[in-house]
């Protein structure tokens, strides 16, 4: 990072700095927005409880909070909630969240880590579609332009996706075939597609091995945002003599952390 860069973001005495410079006041004062956050309405006997904090001090930051309409009180309990300035600053934080360039590092990390191509996909309308890819330097290797779209039951991503539905929507999706059986691994029957599905959710990635090309192996997870939604599916894929099946869970791994990031970094509690 050149110095230009470092001087719009940090005082210049504090550039070479590798302590974190904190103020211990707003400090404590942000752990009380958070405790509201996740405790909902408290009364300040409540939240002084929850926090081990006197009473007094908090109705302090209380006070200055409610000035500036980021908390607010309801008079007939005397319940403390979050109020709606919180909720505008945090808003300007899903304005900036667009998940194509949060996932690009990840994405980048693991064709480094893996050797493989990497792939962020989302779905509509019953299909996957790939928004973004981070090539490997492979001369063999898989390749899926922006917007080519692929089935959701014979895809990395697609199976990874099809495991954060609810059981009505995954119902729904299955009372919808039959599904095309592109190769012999092609898993095409309901009982089939849901023993998949809690594959899935107990390794916490997906594993398509040559379900849609022969030949050609992906692995990917599911990424959630703020609202514990599935919004896109992050995979590495590469011919089967690369991505083999003794280090599917070497990479499964390392694609569910990738995931995870990416999901921390949309604002996902996991």
């Amino acid at each position: 990072m050149d110095s230009d860069n470092r001087n719009r973001g940090r005082p210049k005495k504090f550039q070479e700095s590798e302590t974190p410079i904190t103020i211990q006041a707003v400090d404590r004062a942000i752990d009380v927005l958070e405790a509201l956050s996740k405790g909902g309405a408290l009364t300040l006997s409540e939240l002084a409880k929850r926090m081990d904090q006197s009473p007094a001090t908090l109705y302090r930051v209380l006070s200055t909070f409610q000035a500036r309409g980021m908390v607010e009180n309801e008079p007939l309990t005397q319940e403390w909630s979050v109020g709606a300035s919180a909720f505008r600053i945090g808003a300007s934080f899903l304005r900036r969240s667009n998940v194509t360039a949060r996932a690009l590092p990840a994405m980048r990390h693991l064709m480094e880590a893996t050797g493989e191509t990497s792939n962020l996909g989302i779905e509509k309308s019953g299909m996957v579609i790939f928004i973004s890819q981070v090539e490997t330097h492979e001369s063999i290797r898989a390749f899926f332009p922006p917007g080519t779209q692929a089935p959701m039951h014979s895809s990395g991503i697609g199976k990874a996706l099809l495991s954060t539905f609810s059981d009505a929507r995954l119902h729904k999706f299955l009372q919808d075939g039959p599904f095309e059986k592109f190769t012999p691994q092609t898993i095409v029957t309901q009982d089939g597609l849901l023993s998949e599905m809690q594959a899935i959710r107990a390794k916490g990635f997906a594993f398509d091995n040559e379900e849609k090309s022969n030949g050609m192996r992906c692995i990917a997870a599911p990424i959630l945002n703020f609202q514990g939604q599935a919004v896109a599916g992050i995979s590495i894929s590469g011919p089967s003599h690369r991505v083999t099946q003794d280090n599917v869970a070497q990479f499964g791994a390392l694609v569910k952390a990738a995931a995870e990031d990416v999901s921390r970094s949309l604002g996902a509690e996991l």
